[in-house]
């Protein structure tokens, strides 16, 4: 479908009321633009927001993006009103509404009813520095309980959220765990949003519902106050509608947080991601094919192999296949695992004692696989939420030499002899393949990936039985990933922004007819 087809209302409002960018797709410089000119307020867009919610989360294609609206956003938007036409705006997300996976906390929780009307001591070190922009926290998206580390369950439940699903495919698989704020973003619920990954939870959700993602290297993001899987690889990041959107987020949420000290081992200045938005990025860089992660989709890899073309035209150097020296050790090594269970039950027993008030009255990981079994009801409901593996894997871990083992070996093959090793064989700037393909070695690494849309499945893809979402149907986004080394976040958005430019793949296919909301800022402006 081309750009030019209707996004959410027709192209005859545009003409006739310009001043209002389509929320389907407006852009944080957008929607800032319009802010600045007085056309709409934060108020405004708060309503048309809400009301874009409410037509498709509980209703119409019930996908179960967002489990809670923040009640205190049109009072955050009345103040930053206000102090903008006092003092102006305080930066580029001044009004802007964002939206929060819920395992991030904000003073006021994860999709869980195990930690429900929990009272956190602050806001998660990424939330402070939203509201210290003057963003308006919208709300919290639903996910994957857990980050989808309670059990073989599957991407987008949450006991509070339910079952979530892909707004490009009726009850299709919106991936995980950050998958409430992929929906939610892909049809303009939002501005844009934050997911947390620890292997794959922006970039999977980001690639199955048409966004950029981008996962930042361990560190560069605060994770104090978000409900950790390991402290060893979780990062938090945005997912957004453009690549200029996600650096303008980043920009904002990367920095040193004194309750998080991997952030510590930053490099000193955070940059201005929206520095690399450079449409000639890709003249004379060389970028190496990581073909032995690509996979074997047909339909993946012919728009793969025709985005390495354009890459080419763009004035790359293709270097195919860049070979993983240890790739076989990493496709065979169960250390991930190992180090992940291990992590979780320390990080998550740490997470829980560092809350003001627990109401359920849950104290550690024992604690929470008890409050399943007993909730069973809302936690485990059949037939396919009934599994808590992954919890009882991790109580029964232990601290111990294996661990320790563990984790050398994972910095070994993700870093030392994984991605830096092919960097550094290939002399390469960046490594590119589908996204599908992409998570794993960047997160034994806890190296940077940036995902961008790609491309769709054909519209005569056989609709897969919903078990209970849809593995495959017409028109499923998927994305392509840029992979570097530590902290190359601003090479890999200047990469993946004239990749983006070169392509405008995003709107080459839009969300099915049910799932875009109507409501436009021209039903909001100017009526009580």
């Amino acid at each position: 479908m081309s750009s030019c087809v209707g996004v959410s209302h027709s192209t005859e409002s545009r003409a006739a009321a310009p001043k209002f960018p389509d929320l389907y797709e407006a852009s944080i410089a957008e929607l800032q633009s319009g802010l600045e000119s007085g056309h709409f307020t934060s108020v405004d867009l708060v309503k048309a927001y809400f009301a874009r919610i409410e037509e498709v989360n509980l209703q119409g294609p019930v996908l179960r993006a967002v489990i809670e609206m923040n009640p205190s956003a049109l009072a955050q938007a009345k103040a930053l009103d206000l102090e903008r036409r006092l003092f102006g705006p305080r930066g580029p997300l001044h009004g802007i509404p964002i939206l929060l996976k819920d395992n991030i906390a904000t003073l006021h929780s994860e999709g869980s009813f195990a930690l429900l009307g929990s009272v956190v001591p602050r806001d998660a070190g990424v939330a402070a520095r939203l509201r210290a922009a003057g963003a308006i926290l919208l709300g919290k998206a639903n996910l994957s309980e857990w980050a989808n580390f309670r059990g073989s369950v599957p991407s987008g439940f949450s006991g509070r959220g339910g079952q979530a699903s892909s707004p490009y495919v009726p009850l299709g698989d919106p991936s995980g765990s950050s998958s409430g704020s992929g929906i939610a973003t892909a049809i303009g619920l939002t501005a844009a949003a934050l997911g947390s990954e620890t292997d794959g939870s922006i970039v999977a959700p980001s690639s199955n519902n048409n966004l950029v993602g981008i996962k930042p290297t361990v560190g560069l993001t605060s994770r104090a106050g978000v409900v950790p899987i390991s402290e060893h690889q979780d990062t938090v990041g945005p997912m957004a509608r453009s690549v200029a959107d996600a650096a303008t987020i980043l920009t904002v949420i990367a920095g040193k947080d004194p309750l998080d000290n991997f952030t510590l081992a930053q490099p000193p200045v955070v940059p201005d991601y929206t520095k690399a938005l450079n449409v000639n990025a890709l003249k004379g860089v060389r970028l190496g094919v990581a073909r032995q992660f690509a996979g074997n989709n047909p339909v993946t890899l012919a728009a793969f192999n025709a985005s390495v073309e354009i890459m080419r035209g763009l004035g790359a150097t293709i270097v195919d296949p860049a070979i993983f020296p240890d790739f076989a050790e990493i496709r065979a090594s169960g250390n991930e695992t190992i180090v992940l269970d291990t992590d979780f039950k320390v990080d998550v027993n740490k997470y829980i004692a560092g809350l003001v008030e627990v109401p359920t009255g849950v104290t550690n990981l024992a604690d929470l696989i008890a409050f399943n079994t007993a909730h069973a009801a809302e936690e485990l409901p059949p037939p396919f939420w009934t599994s808590q593996s992954i919890f009882i894997a991790a109580e029964n871990t232990t601290v111990d030499q294996a661990y320790f083992d563990a984790l050398a070996a994972d910095k070994d093959l993700g870093q030392t002899r994984g991605i830096d090793a092919t960097l550094a064989e290939f002399n390469l700037d960046a490594l590119i393949l589908p996204t599908s393909g992409a998570a794993g070695p960047a997160a034994i690494a806890g190296y940077p990936l940036v995902t961008v849309p790609l491309g769709f499945t054909p519209p005569n893809t056989t609709l897969s039985p919903a078990m209970p979402t849809r593995s495959s149907g017409p028109n499923m986004p998927f994305g392509i990933s840029f992979m570097g080394t530590a902290f190359s976040e601003f090479k890999l958005i200047s990469y993946a922004f004239a990749y983006e430019q070169a392509t405008h793949n995003r709107l080459k296919q839009l969300a099915f007819a049910a799932a875009i909301p109507k409501t436009q800022l021209q039903d909001i402006v100017g009526k009580e």
